[in-house]
């Protein structure tokens, strides 16, 4: 009896335990996440300021890749990666057996054509001579000997043409700098076999001009119609901080590339040799003034893999407006697309947010 006792008390402090005063999780708190607030504001419109901050990296004023114009084998390199050469300095000579052959033929080929001409022209001069008398050479033989001279001499002058030819091939087999500057790089040893190649094929050698080069920066699609092409630009290179430069726009391409911007190029002196073809540099692009963008807090655009876009609150309610940024600064961003100063957006913003949300 004293057992039943003790396992009906136990018993009901285990009840009294599991039915006290705690109640249970109400796991519908999570819906009242529909009527959180959204911090807006307005879209505000500000002029540019005075310049745009875009990169842009230095190339040769002058580069070119040099192929030899026919086969053969390289004999003698003259030059290095580094060598400073002038205009017209033989660089690189190739050989190739063939082509003396060739030429030796072809001079043969002249020589005998050339012999025959001369002997067909003094049978004409002597025919000519004779014909002064009356009845001694026919009229039909002094034609004959006419024609016989203007034939040979024409295949006289062809061979000459076809040496000629072969001779210039000849002096193919020595490449000379066209102009001054640097071997930059250098694809070829003694006895290799080189060919006439396309662009992309690996050059023999590599020649820049870099006592001037050309400051190349693209200047995006919404900035083409802002930038004053009149003003000065100011660059800094990475390599060198804190040495300011200023030029002026040299040239700009008037036409869009592939990354829908536009190109333009500021030449820059390098008498030091300082400054190399590859360096990049911060430049400072003057715009035109009176010019004005729309800015919007960074918070208040979305990023996806898909797309930019700010929401926008039109009768209380979300609209998604895709967009398109500008320059970016320290607490808002310049943007383009269907929006006016006067839009009311949402200033943190994030992709929970779908179109026709109820925004407070």
């Amino acid at each position: 009896m004293k057992t039943k006792i003790i396992i009906l008390g136990a018993a009901a402090c285990f009840l009294a335990a599991c039915s006290g005063n705690e109640k249970p999780v109400d796991l519908t708190e999570a819906k009242a996440s529909g009527n959180k607030k959204y911090e807006t504001g307005t879209i505000t419109e500000k002029a540019l300021s005075s310049y745009a901050r875009l990169p842009g990296q230095l190339n040769p004023y002058n580069e070119v890749n040099l192929f030899p114009k026919a086969n053969g084998f390289v004999k003698q390199i003259f030059v290095d990666r580094g060598s400073q050469v002038r205009k017209g300095q033989l660089l690189m000579t190739l050989e190739a057996p063939e082509m003396e052959s060739q030429l030796q033929a072809a001079n043969s080929r002249y020589l005998q054509a050339q012999e025959t001409a001369n002997a067909s022209k003094e049978k004409y001069n002597r025919l000519k001579q004779a014909a002064a008398e009356p009845g001694s050479v026919s009229p039909l033989d002094l034609d004959n000997a006419v024609s016989r001279m203007k034939s040979d001499m024409a295949i006289a002058n062809a061979e000459r043409s076809n040496m000629q030819s072969v001779s210039t091939m000849q002096g193919y087999l020595k490449i000379y700098a066209p102009f001054d500057g640097t071997i930059v790089q250098r694809n070829v040893s003694p006895g290799a076999l080189v060919a006439p190649g396309k662009g992309t094929d690996q050059p023999m050698l590599v020649l820049q001009d870099t006592r001037k080069l050309r400051l190349e920066v693209a200047i995006p699609e919404d900035y083409v119609d802002k930038v004053d092409l009149k003003q000065a630009v100011t660059f800094t290179f990475n390599a060198m901080p804190g040495t300011e430069h200023t030029a002026k726009i040299s040239r700009s391409a008037n036409a869009l590339g592939n990354m829908r911007s536009e190109a333009i190029e500021i030449d820059v002196i390098n008498k030091s040799g300082q400054l190399k073809p590859g360096m990049y540099a911060e430049v400072k692009i003057p715009m035109l003034s009176g010019a004005k963008s729309l800015l919007v807090p960074n918070t208040a655009i979305v990023r996806s893999t898909e797309r930019e876009y700010v929401i926008t609150v039109r009768n209380g309610k979300a609209k998604l407006v895709d967009i398109k940024e500008g320059l970016a600064g320290k607490d808002s961003t310049e943007v383009f697309g269907a929006l006016v100063p006067s839009d009311r957006i949402v200033t943190k913003a994030g992709d929970d947010v779908k179109d026709g949300t109820v925004i407070n």
